[in-house]
């Protein structure tokens, strides 16, 4: 169902790690999703890679013609959870969001998110996953292939190691 008057997007709450298959069925129930994902770093057996995640884990958007068609099946659809409303009416994304998400989506479709622009060298930082998971170290910034520079306090000595930034959170 594409074009339309009134066509605004609306937030869909989706059961625990069904984002796929609710897209899937509101896609064959004839409604445009948008289901904005970006990638993740993924370690196993000792093996790193990226992949496609969704970006707000539980939620997907709608787009509906609330005038034309009827948004009360949303509810009813597998791997849906619920409509995001209020008061019994279905409430809208503000404008631009859905336009400024695919604005910064790569040619694979991922939100290409920004690393950690916030933090300044010297800041304190928690490493939040991999061999160093819950150190605390201080950020000395990003190199040129986005790797995080970090002096790590390990073993009583300060360590400088690259990190990547993904996994790095403000302390």
């Amino acid at each position: 169902m594409t074009g339309g008057g009134d066509m605004r997007w609306y937030a869909v709450q989706t059961k625990p790690s069904q984002e796929d298959k609710a897209a899937f069925n509101l896609r064959r129930q004839g409604y445009r999703v948008y289901l904005p994902k970006y990638l993740r770093l993924r370690r196993h057996a000792r093996k790193t890679d990226r992949v496609a995640r969704p970006l707000f884990s539980g939620y997907l958007f709608v787009a509906v013609d609330a005038g034309r068609q009827g948004w009360r099946a949303i509810n009813s659809t597998l791997g849906v959870a619920r409509l995001v409303a209020a008061a019994d009416a279905p409430l809208a994304v503000p404008e631009g969001v859905i336009e400024g998400l695919r604005a910064r989506e790569d040619k694979a479709g991922c939100v290409r998110l920004e690393p950690q622009r916030h933090l300044k060298s010297g800041d304190t930082v928690r490493i939040t996953a991999g061999a160093f998971e819950s150190f605390l170290g201080l950020y000395e910034g990003l190199t040129e292939s986005e790797r995080a520079l970090v002096l790590v306090d390990f073993l009583g000595r300060k360590m400088r190691t690259l990190i990547d930034p993904e996994i790095l959170a403000a302390a």
